[in-house]
């Protein structure tokens, strides 16, 4: 386990936290009105993208330094400080003072350097927990310092075995959870497939993925298929693309037993709910009493993967330099192909 300590005095800033994976919703904003916290308490992550000043736009950049900071596709910039924050649950922190000044959120704060030492005063990180947000706290790496301290390093268990998160929400809503989740799967699907058409099995994998590959890739005869597989699910027959959990703790992706795939990790939370879907009843109400057996909740609007996390993972992808690829790129940039997706038109 680790403790964060201000870099200027030493004072702890944090309970002892395990560290874990970077969730995929880490950078997922919009949704409910009010969100969660981002992390599960007591637990840390660290997102190794640079996110401090200075900032520097597309233009002053050459594509030989963005390939070294591993961008492969025009993005509007990229920031030139360390990389390094650790993102933790606000409830996590201990002698920390928010900045009044700098909490100018529609309902409370919205970020930036707005989370001081209480010792000493120097500014350590951003609290948000405006509405519309993840409840997070982000530690700057030139403020802070990780000091190990005795404990388990991960959480308890494999990691393997989590709770799945349905994907919609009890107000009626698409799972903001999902959305960030498939958004960045999406990107290594359309690079594994190759440009070619790619077969989805009917059900909520077609729904969710389906839509937007058929929106993106060329129409004709299936190539590829897409499909699961997975510590205790056997897929049957092996699809050419296989959607595998992702390690909560580590990020890395289950790798299958069986050549002949190609593996893409996805939330392991939502890959659950995927391969292990909630047992639905056999048996109805007797007629006239159905309003006592609600239907499942359904969305009003198809679901959306999130455009702006399914382009940031693409364009951090190498196969992105590709012609075929980058057309895709480009097209998910355009506004009009935005506005066209979200009203459910090719």
């Amino acid at each position: 386990m680790a403790v964060f300590e201000c870099a200027g005095c030493g004072a702890a800033l944090t309970v002892p936290v395990a560290e874990v994976a970077l969730p995929p919703h880490a950078h997922r904003e919009g949704g409910d009105r009010y969100l969660p916290p981002l992390l599960e308490p007591g637990t840390f992550a660290v997102d190794p993208e640079p996110s401090e000043p200075p900032w520097r736009p597309w233009s002053a950049i050459s594509p030989a330094q963005a390939a070294a900071r591993g961008v492969y596709a025009p993005v509007d910039g990229l920031w030139s400080g360390p990389g390094g924050a650790v993102l933790l649950a606000p409830g996590d922190t201990r002698g920390t003072a928010l900045i009044a000044e700098q909490c100018d959120g529609c309902c409370a704060c919205a970020g930036g350097p707005n989370l001081a030492c209480e010792r000493c005063g120097r500014t350590v990180g951003a609290r948000i927990d405006d509405c519309y947000r993840w409840q997070a706290v982000w530690l700057y790496p030139r403020a802070v310092r990780r000091a190990p301290v005795e404990g388990p390093a991960r959480p308890d268990g494999d990691g393997w075995t989590v709770s799945p998160t349905p994907p919609v929400e009890p107000g009626g809503w698409w799972s903001d959870r999902w959305s960030a989740a498939v958004g960045e799967a999406l990107a290594e699907v359309l690079a594994a497939s190759g440009g070619a058409p790619v077969a989805v099995a009917p059900g909520l994998l077609a729904e969710i993925f389906g839509r937007t590959l058929h929106r993106l890739l060329p129409v004709g005869a299936p190539v590829r298929t897409l499909g699961l597989a997975g510590p205790g699910f056997t897929p049957a027959p092996v699809p050419d693309i296989a959607l595998v959990p992702r390690h909560p703790w580590t990020g890395a992706a289950w790798q299958p037993p069986f050549g002949g795939v190609v593996p893409v990790p996805l939330d392991a939370a939502v890959w659950t709910h995927l391969a292990f879907p909630p047992l639905r009843p056999t048996t109805r109400l007797p007629a006239g009493e159905e309003r006592d057996d609600p239907l499942p909740l359904r969305p009003r609007l198809l679901f959306e993967p999130d455009r702006r996390l399914l382009r940031h993972r693409l364009a951090r992808l190498p196969a992105v330099r590709q012609p075929w690829l980058r057309a895709i790129y480009d097209r998910l940039g355009d506004r009009h192909h935005h506005r066209a997706a979200s009203e459910g038109t090719p």
